[in-house]
């Protein structure tokens, strides 16, 4: 049988990235799809002919669609696809934060994951794929003021309604949330939190759940 194929968005650090090594160890092709060009060449020179450097804006519909029809072409199919672009914003709450800042995070954040979505589905549905999203703990609980954990609330609620609708045909579809992760979207390293690898292991565990198994959601918090 062929080896899978996983789409992955956010794909130049962090939890895009590890999860990129991971799924290349675990025998799947990838593509990297974020806007550094640079870094994915990095990344794919790590990886080897497994990896495909997917250059291009996760707010842009249009690059998401070429990314996806790349990658098709090139391993033949596309079996699953992993929503993980995404940012924080400024601190303030509702009453201090920023318009304009809230405006860019929303379009990364809900606009950018749908379009990963549509753009992915027609890919997903011949062969009974696998959509996952990067939601957070920050999704499943109220923080005071938190228009970045209202993002991730979005993220919660479209995963459960996304994966009644891929049920349909026999697709699977996995949120991912985890508590604090020790990436790049904080100023300074948090070396006692979770790992990009660890949460890159979750999205592992749900790809290569049995197919008898829909994990619809993985739950994750550093220990301590």
């Amino acid at each position: 049988m062929a080896d899978k194929t996983l789409f992955i968005t956010g794909a130049s650090s962090g939890i895009g990235e590890a999860t990129a090594r991971k799924a290349v160890a675990s025998g799947w092709n990838v593509g990297l799809f974020a806007r550094s060009q640079d870094k994915l060449d990095a990344i794919v020179g790590d990886l080897g002919d497994k990896a495909l450097a997917l250059p291009g804006d996760a707010t842009s519909f249009d690059d998401q669609v070429r990314a996806l029809k790349t990658l098709a072409d090139t391993f033949g199919s596309v079996n699953a696809a992993f929503a993980n672009a995404g940012r924080g914003t400024s601190q303030g709450g509702a009453e201090g934060g920023d318009v304009d800042d809230w405006q860019g995070m929303i379009d990364l954040n809900v606009m950018g994951l749908l379009k990963t979505a549509k753009a992915a589905l027609p890919h997903l549905k011949p062969n009974q794929g696998h959509m996952v999203l990067t939601g957070s703990a920050a999704g499943r609980r109220h923080i005071a003021g938190s228009v970045y954990g209202a993002t991730k609330w979005f993220v919660h609620g479209f995963a459960g309604n996304l994966a009644e609708e891929m049920k349909e045909w026999g697709g699977r579809c996995t949120v991912i949330a985890p508590g604090m992760v020790n990436t790049a979207f904080f100023d300074e390293p948090k070396p006692d939190k979770l790992q990009p690898d660890d949460v890159a292991e979750a999205v592992m565990l749900a790809l290569n759940a049995a197919p008898t198994s829909d994990v619809r959601e993985v739950f994750l918090m550093p220990r301590g």
